[in-house]
């Protein structure tokens, strides 16, 4: 019988590891510093200096993180905030906390991220709907940052902002810019399955701008002042674990190495798919850190090809079935233009298969076996 294949493979990781980070979370629980301890710092200057970013803020979890930027701008009702809709809730959860309006909009089908038109529809629709388009919130959805120069200049002309919700592309460089040095702010998710993910939540954001950093750091400590008896603003309780950041320091210094795999295996799975599948390619001055690597089947029976993929010993997911627009907590709110067609179709069309940075040739040949075997009827039909 061969073993079980990992969808994400934690376990490998843990194991090059070996006993680093039992003697980085040892060493919290013999100094005693479970919030806000020295290795929360050490790990915010680690991040800065791995993005170039002037300040890293970190926090228990990235919906935190986007939720300090949202409460840091003053974002309230009355205002508009941009957002794919083929996302994570997330994206748009931070926005209705405020009163805001999320603005859902329409995505790229080669890239699965932002589509400018659309972007431009739903600055019209705001304003039709006599709200303030304020920010827009772009997704790197699966590891690809979403294109950067064409957002910023529609912001520019707007007079809008740009949130980089980064929560699957930490790691990613866009055009020679690092992820977590682009727009006025960028968050991302150190959730266990993240590329850099510690052992619970965890998240951070990444800004130059000196006074939204000095006012998110508020946020993070119920909007503490000179003191937390001394509160100026409402915030929150958004704090890192000193663990969960002793742990982060260690995996962040074999993330490169891990970024390298992931680029090497997804380039593999395209090679060896390409003419069975459509894959997802990188588009020419990006890199991805291929969070998810993720398949479009159109015209497939996506449930029929799971199940074969299930019989095989070969797990898969679909990210997203549903489109946030669609769903029931926000089908209410606006969407850009006549429509999001291409994320309603992308929806029933992707499955993403096991993607990590430990996953060796001999597996991924086994999977690579089992998506062609599942694919052989309509093949053979076609």
């Amino acid at each position: 019988m061969t073993d079980p294949i990992a969808f994400i493979d934690l376990a490998a990781q843990r194991r090059r590891l070996g006993s680093a980070v039992d003697e980085a979370v040892l060493r919290v629980i013999n100094h005693g510093g479970y919030i806000m301890g020295p290795e929360v710092k050490t790990l915010e200057a680690d991040l800065a200096a791995f993005t170039g970013a002037k300040h890293v803020v970190s926090c228990a979890n990235g919906t935190d993180a986007l939720g300090f930027v949202l409460m840091a701008k003053g974002v309230k009702p009355g205002d508009a905030v941009i957002c794919p809709t083929f996302t994570f809730a997330a994206t748009a959860e931070v926005v209705a906390w405020t009163g805001a309006t999320p603005i859902f909009v329409d995505v790229r089908e080669d890239t699965f991220n932002m589509d400018i038109a659309s972007l431009e529809a739903a600055v019209k629709t705001a304003k039709d709907l006599g709200l303030k388009p304020v920010g827009v919130i772009p997704v790197d959805l699966f590891g690809l940052p979403a294109d950067y120069d064409a957002i910023e200049a529609v912001c520019q002309r707007e007079g809008m902002w740009v949130l980089c919700d980064a929560a699957q592309s930490f790691g990613a460089t866009y055009k020679g810019r690092k992820v977590g040095s682009i727009g006025m702010a960028t968050s991302t998710s150190f959730f266990p399955a993240k590329p850099l993910g510690c052992y619970g939540d965890g998240g951070a954001v990444f800004t130059d701008d000196d006074e939204l950093a000095a006012v998110m750091r508020s946020i993070r400590v119920h909007g503490q002042g000179s003191d937390k008896y001394d509160n100026v603003r409402i915030g929150m309780n958004g704090r890192l674990d000193t663990m969960q950041a002793a742990i982060l320091i260690e995996k962040l210094k074999i993330f490169p190495s891990e970024v390298e795999a992931r680029d090497r295996i997804a380039k593999r799975y395209n090679d060896l798919l390409r003419d069975v599948a459509i894959v997802p390619d990188t588009p020419e001055g990006y890199t991805s850190v291929w969070a998810q690597y993720t398949l479009r089947l159109p015209g497939l029976n996506r449930e029929q090809f799971q199940a074969d993929m299930k019989a095989a010993g070969v797990p898969t997911m679909v990210y997203y079935p549903k489109p946030l627009h669609q769903q029931t907590a926000y089908k209410n709110y606006p969407v850009a233009g006549n429509g999001l067609p291409v994320a309603e179709r992308l929806a029933a069309e992707v499955v993403s298969l096991p993607m990590h940075p430990y996953l060796d040739e001999a597996t991924q040949d086994r999977i690579v076996a089992a998506v062609r075997g599942a694919l052989a009827p309509r093949t053979a039909a076609a």
